[in-house]
């Protein structure tokens, strides 16, 4: 009885190891979607162990009438899928500025609460790309609703 417990806990132990896949330590890009007006932005990604990641993005636009920034923090897990796919699914949070340079009355910082899913593929090569999904709940007079941002990303991995 012994033997088969210690040869069950084995199995499970190399299924599990078998499933996970490493995430790399950093990667750099920039994620390209709509951003409700921010558009591209710079993304940052940092394996914080295991199979758990911080991804840092940060979104600007200036313009003739408009200007501002968004910031954006999310605690991401990550689970292979088969190959070089995973997916992923995190929470999080940013803070923004909004400036409309025709009128002084419409300018303003903001908070979002934000969330996260998409799915990416890692090359043979350090280059990654993904394709998420994250819905944004804004707290402010220029972003109190909620917003949806579908991206295409790509990041430099190291």
């Amino acid at each position: 009885m012994k033997k088969l417990i210690l040869l069950s806990l084995i199995v499970i132990g190399f299924s599990f190891s078998a499933n996970s896949q490493e995430i790399a330590d950093n990667a750099l890009g920039l994620r390209l979607g709509g951003g409700n007006g921010f558009g591209t932005e710079v993304s940052y990604q940092r394996a914080l162990g295991g199979n758990n990641r911080l991804e840092l993005d940060l979104g600007w636009r200036s313009g003739n009438d408009f200007d501002g920034f968004k910031l954006i923090g999310l605690y991401q897990w990550v689970w292979a899928i088969e190959g070089n796919f995973n997916w992923y699914a995190g929470v999080g949070g940013g803070l923004g500025s909004y400036d409309n340079d025709r009128n002084d009355n419409n300018s303003e910082t903001f908070a979002v609460a934000a969330g996260n899913i998409g799915i990416e593929y890692n090359f043979d090569i350090p280059l990654m790309i993904s394709l998420d999904f994250r819905p944004e709940l804004g707290f402010g007079n220029f972003n109190d609703d909620v917003n949806f941002d579908i991206a295409l990303g790509v990041r430099y991995q190291f």
